[in-house]
């Protein structure tokens, strides 16, 4: 009869001792969560015991903290790259503002009928600049956006392409153009497209000579989209970093330019599931992308 009390008291002071340390270990836990939340600390929580469930409450809670820091992580970065976009193209915006105000002041005090017209004619052109400049403000920050997406459908890359250089031949570019006979589907989106091939264009233009040859042809299982134009200081160039944002050629700096072109096409070119590079061949600066057939071809 002794032996048997002996061991339910054992037993009940074990279980005494084994239920102070998990109330203990759990207080721990919470004064370590509430030290994190005050100090926004990088600590992980720590623990003593692993049974009870103990063990398995810790792992989650860690993994929930990691998830919450990068989460903010990704968000500061998200914020300062905002805001270094506005810092930068708003030094770019000034050149054509200020440029603006000095022609407008010229027409008022200009009394030749041609000159003003002269003036007039670059005003409108410095207004276009603006328009551009803020378009791709726009779709650079929209593209940053968590709930940005690109809505893909089978496209006719000949098509498209076609359709979009025709605009700039209707404004006195006269490319070297080279496209396939063959129709050549891809699961694209045609807005995307036009912009990407429109910002490789104009780039061609603010950095080169307007001199461009566009070439589209299969290559495999691939269509490769080949754009290029002659520089005449191709050693400034850095092919690394031409999809980078901001990213100029010294020789270009002076131009209206945000230097989100390449960066916004680049994005749009990932997104439809292609690749993009550029390369310098002697004095030719060029960029390909290449992106997978589609055997659909119900496209647009």
């Amino acid at each position: 009869m002794y032996i048997v009390i002996g061991i339910l008291a054992g037993i009940i002071i074990l279980q005494a001792i084994i239920l102070w340390k998990h109330v203990r270990q759990v207080k721990d836990i919470c004064r370590q969560l509430s030290f994190q939340m005050k100090q926004d600390s990088n600590m992980l929580i720590s623990r003593e015991l692993d049974f009870g469930g103990i063990g398995r409450l810790v792992d989650l809670l860690n993994e929930m903290l990691d998830m919450r820091r990068k989460e903010k992580r990704r968000y500061l970065e998200k914020e300062a790259l905002i805001a270094d976009t506005y810092t930068n193209l708003s030094h770019d915006i000034r050149t054509p503002l200020t440029s603006l105000d000095g022609y407008f002041q010229l027409m008022e005090d200009c009394e030749n009928v041609d000159d003003q017209r002269r003036y007039l004619g670059i005003i409108h052109e410095r207004i276009h600049s603006l328009n551009e400049m803020l378009e791709e403000l726009f779709t650079f920050t929209k593209q940053k956006n968590d709930s940005y997406s690109l809505k893909l459908m089978p496209c006719c890359l000949n098509r498209n392409l076609k359709e979009t250089v025709f605009d700039w031949v209707r404004n006195e570019l006269e490319p070297d153009i080279q496209i396939a006979e063959e129709l050549l589907f891809i699961n694209g989106n045609v807005q995307g497209l036009r912009r990407v091939i429109r910002n490789i264009i104009k780039n061609g233009l603010d950095h080169g000579e307007k001199k461009i040859s566009i070439t589209l042809e299969r290559r495999g299982g691939q269509a490769v989209l080949r754009i290029s134009n002659l520089v005449k200081n191709p050693g400034e160039i850095d092919v690394c970093h031409v999809f980078d944002r901001f990213y100029k050629a010294d020789s270009a700096r002076s131009r209206t330019s945000t230097g989100l072109g390449l960066a916004i096409a680049k994005e749009l070119v990932d997104r439809m599931g292609g690749e993009i590079g550029a390369r310098i061949e002697e004095d030719e600066f060029i960029i390909e992308m290449a992106f997978p057939i589609m055997d659909n071809r119900l496209g647009q």
